[in-house]
């Protein structure tokens, strides 16, 4: 059986939201925090993006298990900036030997991350809680998108989980052939990038012969189809669009009133 484990609750408030109005209350809500480069309203807008989790149904603990990479590389991210950074003002907090941690790379660090993580957030949320077959069919009837791009990316959606299985049957098929890189880490790496290349070449192809199915069945024709799940955005969903907007909008105002807001331009 392929498939994903299921992330959020399917019967929760929120997640029973037209899609489109969760993919344009997460884009509203996080163009607004791209403005600012302080640690403050980014902050706010995951202390908020964490508070509405169990109204959208989304369960901490897997959240947490399918977002580690997300977390990994935030700590990355930080731990590179606070030792590489060209910009060592301000009040100096840790000086070791050449490690020299200052208040203004410090506090432009958490900026970065903290941006990082309230962007990212509201995407895994909106696709944790969105069946693909509903998105594509709310893009093509309340966002108006063509045909051809909606049913492409729903049909990208469903072969997401084909490409771990394929990544399991090529190892398994070159360790069959006595292809191992055994406790090498370079012949690791190598084959890594073997494996990738060749599970790259594999999904363009099943994307052409998508693609070419795609025109045989009349998707790039121009003709107005039909659908057969009516998708209603009802004022609820303008609400959740408009909240997110105020949402963001009060940590912006709340950086600003706090005289931490370092505009991104200027």
């Amino acid at each position: 059986m392929i498939g994903l484990e299921p992330v959020a609750a399917p019967g929760a408030p929120l997640a029973r939201r037209n899609p489109v109005a969760k993919l344009a209350a997460a884009v509203v809500f996080t163009l607004i925090l791209v403005a600012t480069l302080d640690p403050v309203a980014p902050a706010i807008a995951i202390a908020v993006e964490l508070a509405v989790l169990p109204l959208f149904g989304v369960r901490y603990r897997v959240l947490a298990r399918r977002a580690w990479p997300l977390l990994a590389g935030a700590a990355g991210i930080l731990i590179t900036l606070v030792l590489f950074a060209a910009d060592r003002s301000g009040r100096v907090l840790v000086e070791a030997g050449p490690v020299l941690v200052t208040e203004g790379v410090l506090v432009t660090a958490l900026g970065l991350v903290l941006r990082m993580l309230a962007v990212a957030l509201p995407g895994i949320v909106v696709f944790a809680t969105t069946d693909p077959t509903d998105l594509a069919d709310a893009l093509i009837q309340n966002a108006k998108t063509p045909a051809r791009f909606a049913i492409g990316a729903l049909a990208a959606f469903r072969m997401v989980p084909l490409l771990e299985q394929e990544w399991r049957m090529i190892s398994m098929a070159r360790r069959a052939r006595g292809v191992d890189a055994g406790r090498n880490p370079v012949a690791k790496l190598r084959l890594f990038a073997s494996t990738a290349f060749t599970l790259l070449v594999g999904a363009i192809r099943r994307g052409t012969r998508l693609a070419v199915a795609m025109d045989a069945r009349g998707f790039d024709a121009g003709t107005p189809r039909t659908v057969a799940r009516p998708k209603r955005f009802t004022r609820a969903d303008a609400l959740l669009v408009a909240g997110a907007a105020l949402l963001a909008g009060g940590a912006l105002a709340t950086s600003i009133a706090l005289g931490t807001f370092r505009p991104l331009i200027g």
